[in-house]
């Protein structure tokens, strides 16, 4: 079954909702030996849900993921499930098979050593395994693949090792989910405090983070957040424990964060070409720069027009009043610095 969403775009499930489905599966096969051709979960907003279940051949049941339109890396996962009783207990106890991770460092609310289950997904699994029997089970979850899925995730730099993780909150996909991403960030600067870590950089591209990697070599990986669009977001959750908050982008971002936009997509932020002025003139620089921060569509042109004439000054000022906008966003002291980088990800060009 493939939920439909408005505006053309197919909403997907999650891997709990999968691992879920085939725990039930892999459950009744233990209990009555016959492999089920579909099974029913429940979502834990209460809609139930049907999926095909296929035959791993050696055992377990498999459910492949369809994300929908999402472009998720674990779209087309087959999520295998085995299932062997543990004696007289009634406990469901889960392990990381092939694919999928498991915890090593603190700060994702899962205990160091199991499986990378969010407690979301570790609910329904229960609940669909409790609906076949009440017997206790040991259910391994495995992906075939799943490790080099995860080389396209946050899971290495988080701690979580071998795979994929089982996670969702709704049970539903939704396409280029930003709540998701959001969380995602949240979760990111929350792990990097738990290992004690009190400095975090937030870059805004993939870009970005390389530079800011290479500029302070001296950070763990997990102190660096690829934050996106969501710099508010950042740097509320970084302000509650950080020593120092370092922010790394180009102009684009910054010229927005001067004006005091938080939520910097260029659909729901327009170009202030009133921010720009107000640092040329600031800078007191040649009519040729005055005039392109009146004129320009971009904020790169403006970049661009000011590294030709050798005047930084006004970048430098941008900077300056990005940081005055973020900080009286946060509302609370905190050490932070602004970094622009050119738009090669090569160089600082300035900072504040």
């Amino acid at each position: 079954m493939s939920p439909t969403e408005p505006k053309d775009l197919r909403t997907g499930w999650t891997t709990g909702t999968c691992a879920s489905a085939a725990a039930k599966a892999a459950a009744i096969l233990l209990v009555t030996g016959k492999l089920p051709s579909t099974v029913e979960v429940d979502l834990p907003a209460g809609q139930r849900v049907t999926f095909a279940v296929n035959d791993s051949g050696d055992g377990g049941t498999v459910v492949v993921k369809d994300a929908g339109d999402d472009p998720d890396c674990t779209d087309g996962a087959h999520m295998t499930v085995h299932a062997r009783e543990i004696g007289s207990s009634n406990r469901l106890v889960f392990v990381a098979g092939s694919g999928i991770g498991t915890v090593t460092k603190p700060g994702l609310g899962l205990p160091v050593g199991s499986p990378s289950i969010s407690p979301v997904p570790a609910r329904m699994i229960t609940q669909a395994v409790r609906e076949v029997t009440d017997k206790g089970i040991e259910l391994t979850f495995s992906v075939p693949g799943g490790e080099t899925m995860a080389e396209r995730t946050t899971n290495g730099r988080l701690g979580i090792v071998g795979g994929i993780s089982i996670l969702g909150t709704t049970g539903i996909v939704r396409p280029f989910s930003t709540a998701a991403y959001r969380a995602s960030v949240v979760q990111q600067i929350n792990v990097a405090f738990a290992q004690g870590e009190r400095t975090i950089v937030l870059a805004t591209g993939s870009r970005s983070e390389k530079f800011a990697m290479d500029l302070f070599p001296a950070l763990d990986q997990v102190c660096f957040v690829e934050v996106g669009d969501f710099t508010g977001v950042a740097l509320k959750s970084a302000a509650k424990h950080a020593e120092k908050i370092i922010w790394v982008g180009m102009i684009g971002k910054i010229s927005k964060l001067a004006n005091e936009v938080m939520m910097t997509h260029f659909h729901r932020s327009d170009l202030n070409n009133q921010v720009l002025l107000e640092a040329a003139m600031t800078a007191k620089s040649p009519q040729r720069v005055v005039t392109a921060a009146t004129s320009t569509n971009t904020a790169r042109h403006f970049f661009e027009v000011c590294v030709e004439e050798n005047q930084l000054k006004p970048l430098e000022i941008l900077c300056k009043m990005a940081k005055k906008a973020c900080l009286e966003y946060i509302s609370k002291p905190v050490n932070l610095e602004v970094v622009m980088v050119d738009f090669d990800g090569m160089k600082v060009v300035a900072r504040a």
